[in-house]
This record gives structure tokens, C-alpha cells and sequence, in this order.
């Protein structure tokens, strides 16, 4: 028997926001809600949503985190449910909400399916030599030690997107995708498969974040815990007060350390400018991890809309070909082609659409005719 679904709710649970949509099956969302709640996942707003957004056939939840246990979406099950909430110590700031938002969800739609959809997905196609951490094996083997990955699902809809844009043989394109966001990461994108990225075991690996440090000496951390440092104040700094918090002393909205830099608050001035360096060397790391590079794109709330960071991010990647025009870099808005007049590589700026690749994993899931 085949499943037609329809319209999906979508559930994108962040580290302080919890999204919600009704994506019909051309990708058109119907009903859109954006909650800010840093604290707890507000169950009476998930009532309501899904009161007013009408009837739908099918819910999709964003997990970030799916271990070595999931390589695709899944049906939510108790075992599912329990696997999930077994590796909430790697995604802190997510994990457990996101089995808040199910349950919410699940007392709104109990006679619903429901299907986990996980970030770290999209990245186990990662090939062994840039998945292996150098570490011993018997810790390797033992805990599952490698690089997962995350923001999988928005970086599969960008590069895919980013190709059609760009007018690319989506089964060849090599390109590099900039999820730049409070959490921030890039990937190397062949073909539609994902070759490589900057997060790692936890989202806290690779470029600097809005709380979170990116890469660090490990021998630093190291040395901090044996001159004092808690481990348990240790992990409370690498996920809330490191990052651009850290740097600018404003916290880690960007727009408002953009307005201190502008300023000439010396800690913004640099915070950006750490910020935008560590994307430009992790975008020739990727580069290197294809071969070669057709399109760049840029994608979240900063990547979509700091038009300084795009450019302060490639200024020194000309010599990979890189390059885009300021005219069309300023006034750019929702999937927008910012290349240089030119260049050998495209560059574009794509509006982030998880909720089209959560709804498509949905559908594919439950055997759609779609």
C-alpha cells in the first residue's frame, strides 16, 4: 500500500527557536511559526500551531544528532525515542529538545506518523580517512569515536539547490556550502554526496560559533583542567560562552556585534574578523577535499544576510578562483547569484529550506507517491 503524504508539519527544533511548517509537496509552506524559546520547548504553542495550520499527513522532526545508529530518517518509535535520547550528551543544546518537541507534537497528533529526520545523516558517506580521529583504537572502537557531522540537512538542500542555481550537472558539481548561523559549519558536497565538513563528534569542532569555539588546541584544554578548571565548567564554557560570545563580550547575535564593530569597538572588530577568517581557511580545506571547486554558496541568518562576512570570508580565495562581485554581493537577497564576473567559481547565497529537505525525507520514508 502506498502512503500519499501531502502536507508535512515540519518541527526544526534549535538551541533557542523552535520552527514550525506545513510543507505541501511543492515545497510551499502553508504555516509558518518562529518561537523563540531558550529554555523549554512551550507545548501550549505546539497545540495551537497545530490547531490553526489545519490537518496534515505526516510530521517531520529535525534530530542532530543520530550517532552511528541512523544513516537515513526513521520512524519514531519508543526504541527510536530511546536510541535519540541516548546520545543527547554529544548535542547538549539539542538533543533533548528535540524529544521535547516530539512529545509535544505527539499529545497534539498522537494518530499521525512521525518520522526523525537527523543532521548527521547526510555526512556518513564521509569517507574513512576524514572520518578517523587519530585517537586509539580501542577508544575509537569502543565509544564510536569519528567525525558525524551536523546541520546535514540543510547543507544537502543548499548544495542541491546551489547547483540548480548555478546551472551545474547536479551529479558532478563539486561545492562547498556555508551553514552560517548561532552554530556554523561547512561541507564539501561531490555530486550531492558529502565528502567532507568542518563539525565533528559534537558540533563543536570547526568554525567559530555564536557560543561555541570551533577548533581548539586539545593540549590547551588539557592543560586548562589540570590548572584548575572544571570539567563540568569546562563543558558549560565550550557550549555557552565561547565562540563570538567570547570574543565580542556582547553575546553571540551577530547583527548586534556587527553594530559594535561598526563602532569601532575594537572586540567586535576582531570577533568578525577571527569569524570570517576561520570560514575562508575551512572554505580552501574543502576545496581540497574535492579537487576543486564549482560553486560556493552561503546559507542561514548570517549567510544569507551579512553581506561583509561573505566577502571578508573569500577576500583571500582568489587564488582557488573565488570571488564575488560587491554590486550583486550588497544587494542580494533569497537565492541570489553573487559570482564574480569571470570567475571560475559560481557563488551564491541560498535561502536555508530544512523544512523542503525534512518534508522530502518524510514522504521518501513513508512511501510516498511523490
Amino acid at each position: 500500500m502506498v502512503l500519499t503524504v501531502a502536507r508535512v508539519l515540519v518541527v526544526n527544533v534549535g538551541s533557542s527557536s523552535l520552527k514550525l511548517s506545513v510543507v505541501d509537496a511543492d515545497g510551499v509552506a502553508s504555516a509558518q511559526a518562529d518561537i523563540f524559546c531558550p529554555d523549554m520547548i512551550p507545548p501550549g504553542a505546539v497545540a495551537e500551531f497545530v490547531r490553526n495550520a489545519g490537518p496534515v499527513d505526516a510530521v517531520g522532526h529535525r534530530v542532530v544528532h543520530g550517532g552511528a545508529d541512523f544513516s537515513g530518517p526513521s520512524l519514531v518509535t519508543p526504541a527510536v525515542l530511546a536510541r535519540i535520547a541516548a546520545l543527547s550528551p554529544l548535542a547538549p543544546l539539542h538533543q533533548d529538545r528535540a524529544l521535547a518537541a516530539i512529545d509535544a507534537v505527539r499529545e497534539a497528533l498522537a494518530e499521525v506518523p512521525a518520522v526523525a529526520c537527523f543532521d548527521t545523516a547526510f555526512h556518513r558517506t564521509i569517507p574513512p580517512h576524514a572520518a578517523t580521529y587519530a585517537l586509539p583504537e580501542a577508544w575509537r572502537t569502543k565509544w564510536n569515536l569519528r567525525r558525524y557531522g551536523f546541520h546535514g540537512l540543510s547543507h544537502a538542500y543548499a548544495a542541491r539547490r546551489g547547483a540548480e542555481l548555478a546551472g551545474l550537472d547536479p551529479t558532478s558539481a563539486r561545492v562547498v556550502t556555508c551553514h552560517l548561523g548561532a552554530g556554523a559549519s561547512l561541507a564539501a558536497v561531490r555530486g550531492g554526496v558529502s565528502v567532507d565538513t568542518t563539525m565533528g563528534f559534537t558540533p563543536t569542532e570547526g568554525l567559530v560559533m555564536a557560543t561555541r569555539p570551533g577548533d581548539v588546541d586539545p593540549g590547551l584544554l588539557v592543560w586548562l583542567l589540570r590548572h584548575g578548571v572544571g570539567l563540568d565548567e569546562m563543558e558549560d564554557a565550550l557550549e555557552h560562552h565561547s565562540g563570538l560570545t567570547a570574543l565580542a563580550g556582547r553575546g553571540g547575535d551577530m547583527r548586534l556585534i556587527r553594530e559594535a564593530a561598526d563602532n569601532g569597538e575594537e572586540a567586535a572588530v576582531l570577533a568578525r574578523k577571527t569569524y570570517a577568517y576561520r570560514i575562508g581557511t575551512h572554505i580552501a580545506a574543502m576545496a581540497v577535499a574535492l579537487g576543486g571547486l564549482d560553486a560556493l554558496v552561503f546559507t542561514g541568518g548570517v549567510g544569507e544576510h551579512d553581506a561583509a562576512i561573505r566577502a571578508a570570508s573569500i577576500a583571500r580565495l582568489g587564488f582557488i578562483g573565488v570571488g564575488i562581485d560587491p554590486e550583486a554581493n550588497t544587494r542580494a537577497g533569497s537565492d541570489a547569484d553573487i559570482s564574480a564576473v569571470g570567475g571560475d567559481t559560481r557563488a551564491l547565497v541560498v535561502t536555508a529550506r530544512e523544512d523542503v529537505e525534512i518534508a522530502a525525507q518524510t514522504r521518501r520514508l513513508l512511501h510516498t507517491d511523490r
